[in-house]
């Protein structure tokens, strides 16, 4: 079986969202497979892994993320050619607003990003905090449910004619005003939401899976069918939480 090279940046500092939680999806819905997932921690200074099918950023707060964004700005060109290679990624809350250009805090002060995303946040009154629930369209015509939860200061704002990766049915998503929720170019993924996002969505840990593999098989590898009842009731109940409850702003 074609193995899968995960490379997870920051691991010790992008980490406070469950995203360990993601990881852990990744690796068994790709061992059930019989798929061998390989994860590569990658830190400050660290060189991305050779051949990488997968990136992972999880979500830091304001301090952890000010201390890597100086390396992350530094290593946008190296992010930016893995994906021209083929590599997937996968970016959340924190790791999603410094694959954009930058992010002023709510004390001006600017932290630089990768440019790998065409987006650009800045820090609200306010944080935007509850259950959410997007509509998003990863394969022609296959509209999806897509569910989690966001907690977040910064308002995320995109370039005219970027490509959301979803559009809000309830909570607040980027900005609260915008109707869009996340990032999407080509196969990179940001987004806001968490919780962990994945064991929620187990579509999307498979779609991210596939094209991960893809960039070794030439095309993504129809995925055997697992036993999803667990990951379905965890949907319904974030879904049902999102109708119901919504966010607030805090």
């Amino acid at each position: 079986m074609t193995p899968i090279r995960l490379c997870h940046l920051y691991p010790d500092q992008l980490n406070i969202y469950a995203d360990r939680g993601n990881i852990a999806v990744f690796r068994s819905r790709a061992e059930r497979r019989g798929y061998e997932l390989e994860v590569v921690g990658i830190g400050v200074g660290e060189t991305l892994a050779p051949e990488c099918d997968l990136i992972y950023l999880g979500g830091g707060q304001d301090r952890e993320q000010a201390l890597i964004a100086p390396d992350l700005a530094r290593r946008g060109s190296e992010i930016s050619r893995a994906l021209e290679d083929g590599a997937a990624l996968l970016a959340v809350c924190g790791g999603y607003q410094l694959l954009g250009r930058g992010y002023r805090d709510r004390f001006d002060f600017e932290m630089p990003g990768a440019g790998v995303l065409p987006l650009e946040t800045v820090a609200g009154e306010g944080r935007l905090i509850g259950d959410v629930s997007i509509e998003c369209e990863l394969d022609p015509g296959e509209m999806l449910t897509v569910v989690g939860f966001e907690n977040h200061g910064g308002r995320t704002l995109l370039d005219r004619g970027a490509v959301p990766f979803g559009r809000v049915v309830h909570g607040f998503g980027n900005d609260g005003e915008s109707g869009f929720e996340g990032c999407r170019l080509g196969k990179a993924i940001g987004t806001y939401l968490h919780g962990p996002l994945l064991p929620r969505n187990p579509w999307l840990a498979d779609w991210l899976l596939g094209q991960a593999l893809a960039r070794t098989l030439g095309e993504p590898p129809e995925l055997e069918a697992l036993d999803d009842e667990l990951e379905y009731q965890a949907h319904a109940v974030a879904l049902r939480r999102a109708r119901e409850r919504g966010g607030k702003l805090r």
